[in-house]
């Protein structure tokens, strides 16, 4: 797969919170890392996403009676599943994982930052309309199709990389640079769902 100066590598919440040891760990999150770091390698141009949560933010369990984590609640933009307390502003669970070396990337896009709305997608907050301002980024420099890495495939890379389909960007997932929570099927549920789009899930030896 040859990449051009008009492709662009989205690294999306390698943080240590997501990581072994985590508030909210993916299993093998880590294991991302030596993918990440060997694909972009091959990028001119790298965009990092950082989950960055105030203290009460809607989507922690420990802010809502009665609730546990992964129990799911209905809020007005629909519904909800609600987490442990993770990626907390100017904490170190927030903070990159430090195996991550994208030195010469452009770009850090906080998302998750307002209290009142969760945000998976690196483009738009999870009512679906309001806007990270990431596609504007994109189409001032000209970048076209985007390659998604990262945590999770089943959440944040998954919405990331449908919404830069419907943004009328080209949307490309390397599998073995993701891992997954798979809360009921969630896995499962994305393949089907990036397959159904269009949008291809590639193995890291397509860049090598």
């Amino acid at each position: 797969m040859k990449i051009s100066n008009k492709d662009a590598l989205i690294v999306v919440d390698v943080q240590n919170d997501f990581c072994s040891g985590g508030a909210l760990a993916v299993p093998g999150g880590e294991k991302v890392i030596p993918a990440i770091n060997r694909v972009a390698a091959k990028f001119e141009n790298v965009i990092l996403t950082q989950d960055w949560h105030p203290e009460d933010h809607v989507s922690f369990a420990s802010n809502h009676t009665h609730k546990r984590p992964f129990d799911t609640i209905e809020l007005n933009y629909g519904n909800q599943v609600l987490w442990p307390d993770h990626c907390i502003q100017d904490s170190v669970g927030a903070e990159f994982h430090r195996a991550l070396a994208v030195p010469h990337a452009s770009l850090v896009l906080r998302k998750g930052i307002h209290r009142d709305i969760d945000s998976y997608s690196a483009f738009y907050e999870n009512d679906h309309k309001t806007p990270t301002g990431l596609a504007g980024y994109l189409r001032e420099r000209g970048w076209q199709t985007l390659f998604f890495a990262g945590l999770a495939f089943d959440f944040c890379v998954r919405y990331s990389a449908e919404d830069a389909r419907r943004a009328g960007f080209d949307a490309v997932v390397i599998e073995e640079a993701c891992r997954g929570i798979d809360i009921d099927g969630s896995i499962a549920a994305t393949h089907h769902s990036l397959k159904s789009q269009g949008i291809p899930v590639v193995g890291i030896e397509a860049f090598f």
